[in-house]
């Protein structure tokens, strides 16, 4: 039994060293659950206070979350998955109240109207914890890597004109060279 619970001991700090991570589509995830979770409970409570804050800590806990290497991914994210959990939300509870678009429509206004405060609250709140995070250091990467491209882009099209000045048999004669049977004259060739 002694053995068992050093056994127990040794890997707890093991577990404790290595907290929970996810990846960008995983922050993505945390944070649509808990917009629709929270807009859910706000529709069927009547608490419209709950639908914008629960999209805020489901920011939090995203951005506090999200692996280092994907929190670019994070950031430019919460408007979109905002709306698309707002709509959900917004579909699920219109179902059967009569005419679908109509009540679609006046929902999903009237929610963003009522919750974008709380959208812009959640989208600074991941901005300002991804770049204490190392946010920075993703976007001087992409950076990089888009200036590369471009200077590979400048290489090809620096000189586009290429000559071929091999010279094959010459004319009897001349200095010239004598074309390839078959082939066409370039027009400095010709005389």
């Amino acid at each position: 039994m002694g053995r068992q619970h050093g056994g127990a001991r040794r890997s707890r700090p093991a577990a404790a060293a290595s907290p929970v991570t996810l990846t960008g589509r995983g922050g993505i995830v945390v944070m649509f659950a808990a917009g629709m979770l929270c807009g859910l409970l706000s529709r069927w409570f009547g608490v419209p206070l709950l639908a914008g804050a629960g999209f805020a800590i489901g920011c939090a806990l995203a951005a506090f979350a999200t692996r280092p290497a994907d929190l670019l991914t994070l950031v430019v994210s919460p408007p979109l998955v905002f709306f698309a959990a707002t709509l959900t939300v917004v579909v699920a509870t219109t179902l059967g109240d009569g005419s679908l678009l109509r009540g679609v429509t006046v929902g999903v206004l009237t929610a963003l109207a009522a919750t974008a405060p709380w959208l812009f609250f959640g989208t600074l709140l991941v901005l300002v914890i991804c770049l204490a995070r190392g946010l920075m250091t993703n976007v001087r990467e992409l950076r990089d890597k888009l200036a590369g491209v471009r200077l590979f882009e400048q290489e090809e099209n620096e000189n586009p004109v290429r000559w071929d000045e091999s010279p094959t048999t010459t004319h009897p004669g001349t200095a010239r060279p004598d074309p390839a049977p078959g082939r066409r004259l370039h027009h400095g060739e010709v005389d």
